[in-house]
């Protein structure tokens, strides 16, 4: 059988993929090397851009109401105070990975997806090698995050320049205090608080590499944000730490012939804006938009040529904000001034979260 698309990648950005395909009438298969369900070190926050998306790919309605929370927009605290701004359209939602997964399987099943659990072996333009068969497609997806194997195989890799990040998080078994997301700011990184249920907060720290003088720990990280630290002492903890990175990740292009990537494996700048889901749902939902009924060539390629146009504007609308943070992360006498001036100036912190929102 040849399909007409083949996703490598099970994660948001692979199954809201196979939502949309499926949807369409494309025959789709998911190949997942991954035990559902999947589970990832990220601050779990899904911007209200992002529940929109969620919303309409008919998942929202299956996410159990003990493993998620609203909140109404973010809070930066700094040693200096704080500065807060709430979302105009509607509000967030704090999500625990795992029950996120699950929605969008389910959804994926219903829709008329095929998933498999595989690993992929290799890949080129109309065929994956899986470590038991090979999946002959008219369209190769990769939806296989950061450190995207189809995006290694289609050669589309670039260096990344300048000093790694790195993230970790943990869940914590206590209530939330507030009904936003904190970001502490140190010298050192950000530790970012989610609320993701009624007595489960997601607490998950970015930082530099050679901004600690010793290995990171989610421990040692705790240590270096004290009034973080001091409101979760002695707190249960409700899971295992998870890291991941390095984070950032540059591409030669979104595009090969036959191949497309979404979501993480199309390139990555940081975490620090909470964009990531809200990416990785576009870019799925504006390349199956993009795909001709046929999949045929020439049809195809022009295709795939209207998805990375299409996903430019988004994709700015991630960067920037992305970078200009990322740039006072690693300048904290020039972070400092610019979190007075925004205390001075809330609406200037308003502004910057309509963009990211």
């Amino acid at each position: 059988m040849t399909w007409d698309v083949a996703i490598c990648g099970g994660g948001p950005a692979g199954l809201a993929a196979a939502i949309h395909s499926a949807t369409r009438g494309f025959s789709t298969i998911v190949l997942e090397r991954g035990v559902p369900p999947q589970d990832k070190a990220c601050g779990e926050g899904l911007m209200p851009r992002s529940l929109c998306a969620l919303r309409k790919l008919g998942a929202l309605a299956a996410l159990p109401p003990e493993q998620q929370a609203p909140f109404q927009g973010i809070r930066y605290v700094h040693a200096n105070g704080s500065i807060e701004a709430r979302f105009r359209d509607g509000p967030g939602l704090g999500i625990r990975r795992t029950a996120l997964s699950t929605a969008l399987r389910q959804r994926a099943n219903e829709a008329g997806a095929t998933i498999r659990g595989t690993s992929v072996r290799a890949v080129r333009r109309g065929a994956i090698d899986t470590d038991s068969e090979t999946i002959e497609t008219r369209l190769v997806v990769g939806a296989d995050g950061l450190n995207s194997a189809v995006r290694r195989h289609a050669g589309l890799d670039l260096p990344v320049r300048g000093p790694r990040r790195y993230g970790v998080r943990r869940h914590l078994a206590m209530a939330p205090w507030n009904d936003l997301v904190e970001v502490h700011w140190s010298d050192c990184g950000e530790a970012y608080v989610t609320p993701v249920g009624a007595s489960c907060v997601n607490v998950a720290f970015l930082w530099h590499e050679d901004a600690l003088p010793e290995r990171a720990s989610f421990e040692s990280l705790l240590e270096r944000f004290p009034a973080l630290r001091n409101r979760v002492r002695d707190v249960p903890v409700e899971s295992e730490a998870r890291g991941a990175g390095p984070l950032a990740r540059r591409v030669r292009a979104r595009t090969a012939p036959g191949i497309a990537l979404i979501g993480d494996a199309a390139g990555y700048v940081d975490a620090i804006t909470g964009q990531g889901l809200s990416l990785a749902f576009t870019s799925a939902e504006l390349l199956v938009r993009a795909l001709p009924a046929g999949l045929r060539e020439p049809e195809l390629t022009r295709g795939l040529r209207r998805y990375d146009a299409s996903l430019r504007g988004e994709w700015l609308r991630y960067a920037l904000p992305a970078r200009a943070l990322l740039a006072l992360a690693r300048r904290p006498p020039l972070r400092r001034g610019a979190l007075r001036f925004v205390q001075r100036h809330p609406s200037w912190f308003a502004l910057l979260l309509r963009a990211v929102a």
